[in-house]
């Protein structure tokens, strides 16, 4: 018979964002319910992708709700979530999959999603790898939006450490899938500059983005630089169209200005077929 009971429990929960399921449940869709939607978006319209920020609630909840609340249309469509966001702790050459078959949070288990880790593993550059994921706060800190905006879906985490944005990509466009798969990238952005130099950097990443140029995008400019790389190498070659959903910094929810982190959201719609 086959274990299907290993679980990868909280890392962070009361760190980052409340260990207390009501608590979390209610700060999350407080944060969904605030957020703005973008100028222009219509009725109904689902990204294939988003990119959100995974510091504590406090400080990133309120972007990374504005990114999320743009999947809400596609619940009961969307079964599956590619969730990719850097290593800050242990060393991995390529990227990263889980051997467990859940992820915990106190909103409940979330399942991981086995034959998006078998696609996923067919690329050369992915590994089996439980370490990186252990105490990873990138993946950790998207569930919890997932399970409110999205409900009952799997997910194919992946921890991304040293990769080209060509590799990351094609790990990328072997779980694209269609309609039933939505992408989300996890990443910061500038780190530890004064309020005015961070807003001048990060609005220099958000064209970059915008552009579709991971080339330029480097450690300095995004934590989860790589992985937004990969996502938009498939960009360019599905014609598709990146914007800015909403740019801010740990300052805007009352951080000291003289050193802030950077936070966007942003979301990835294919060209129309």
């Amino acid at each position: 018979m086959v274990d299907r009971t290993r679980v990868r429990p909280p890392a962070v929960a009361g760190q980052f964002y409340p260990a207390d399921r009501e608590s979390l449940r209610a700060q999350v869709d407080t944060l969904l319910a605030e957020a703005q939607a973008p100028e222009g978006a219509q009725v109904g319209d689902v990204p294939k992708a988003v990119i959100a920020p995974h510091a504590g609630f406090v400080y990133s909840g309120a972007v990374a709700a504005t990114a999320y609340r743009r999947l809400e249309p596609g619940r009961g469509r969307i079964r599956r979530v590619v969730v990719l966001g850097p290593s800050h702790f242990v060393y991995v050459r390529g990227l990263a999959a889980p051997t467990v078959h859940w992820f915990d949070t106190p909103l409940g288990r979330i399942r991981v999603d086995s034959d998006g880790i078998a696609t996923a593993l067919e690329q050369p550059r992915v590994i089996t790898d439980d370490r990186p994921h252990a105490r990873e706060h990138s993946l950790e800190t998207q569930l919890p939006f997932i399970q409110r905006v999205l409900g009952d879906v799997d997910v194919v985490p992946l921890v991304v450490g040293e990769a080209t944005p060509e590799e990351v990509g094609r790990v990328l466009a072997a779980l694209w899938g269609g309609q039933e798969t939505a992408i989300a990238i996890s990443s910061d952005l500038s780190h530890f500059h004064d309020d005015a130099t961070a807003r001048k950097l990060d609005h220099a990443t958000a064209t970059a983005i915008e552009t579709l140029r991971g080339e330029a995008l480097g450690p300095y400019d995004a934590c989860g630089y790589l992985p937004i790389a990969g996502l938009l190498w498939n960009a360019a070659r599905r014609h598709a169209r990146v914007r800015t959903l909403e740019l801010r910094n740990s300052g805007d929810a009352g951080a000291p200005r003289i050193s802030v982190v950077g936070y966007g959201a942003f979301e990835l719609t294919e060209a129309a077929a």
